[in-house]
């Protein structure tokens, strides 16, 4: 096994819906062979469940994102229920905590987070944890809730909350962020976190890696993330792309 896995991607995202279709065909033309579109809200939920059955390497999760919390309802929880018994539905998420802009609302933030975390406890699936701002709060309540199948995606933190997270059993997965100049700590974070932990990510049409930085991210790029892993590791390449690709599917329950 040798190709690399994206897992978690927003192809679902509006700089896309011009030429989505052709983006999908660079993807699988490149060394790409298996993509989680991970969910922000009811609509992406849905819709990344639409692609995951137009296309055999795309998976789905299905849940809403903290800054997309403000109008939830029961029913929303009750239609994530339904929405996750899909056979290509792997994960709750992305769910957490941001407090990055002004107008966030940490109680209701933190209400939605819980009822989520107890659906994927209540579903035995893992989650995907978006994490921004909070100090400490994210961790706090998944230790509440004694979780420890899931991912921390797009991390940037210390070396210390990376080892907080790991004692917890989570994987933690990087984005193309790992590969700026002003990374310093996300580096340093990165060297403690064993291989057989990680994961890599896009977090596309976001955090496009150098030399791209700036533009539109896409899968194809997370090559990138695997290589700059090689480097500061000093782990094979190929070893990177399938240790990581191993870790994926384990922790989503994908066999291919």
């Amino acid at each position: 096994m040798n190709f690399l896995y994206d897992t978690h991607a927003h192809l679902d995202d509006s700089m896309f819906d011009k030429d989505r279709d052709a983006v999908i065909h660079k993807i699988q033309n490149s060394n790409v062979g298996l993509l989680n579109n991970i969910a922000a809200d009811m609509e992406s939920s849905r819709f990344s469940i639409k692609l995951a059955e137009e296309y055999d390497f795309i998976y789905a999760t299905v849940g809403v994102h903290p800054s997309d919390v403000l109008s939830m309802t029961n029913h929303d929880i009750d239609e994530l229920r339904k929405l996750s018994k899909h056979p290509k539905v792997v994960a709750i998420g992305e769910i957490g905590l941001d407090y990055h802009y002004d107008d966030a609302d940490p109680d209701l933030q933190k209400y939605w987070f819980r009822e989520q975390l107890d659906l994927a406890r209540d579903l035995n699936m893992p989650v995907v944890i978006h994490d921004r701002d909070s100090k400490g709060e994210c961790l706090s309540i998944l230790k509440e809730k004694n979780i420890s199948r899931g991912v921390v995606h797009c991390f940037s933190g210390s070396a210390e909350t990376a080892k907080e997270i790991l004692k917890m059993g989570m994987h933690i997965s990087f984005t193309g962020v790992v590969t700026f100049k002003n990374a310093r700590r996300a580096i340093e974070a990165l060297k403690v976190i064993p291989i057989e932990r990680l994961l890599i990510e896009t977090d596309s049409p976001y955090m496009a890696p150098e030399p791209f930085r700036g533009q539109r991210n896409d899968s194809s790029f997370v090559y990138r993330v695997a290589e700059k892993i090689s480097e500061v590791k000093e782990i094979p390449l190929e070893d990177v792309i399938r240790i990581t690709c191993e870790n994926g599917m384990k922790l989503f329950g994908i066999s291919k």
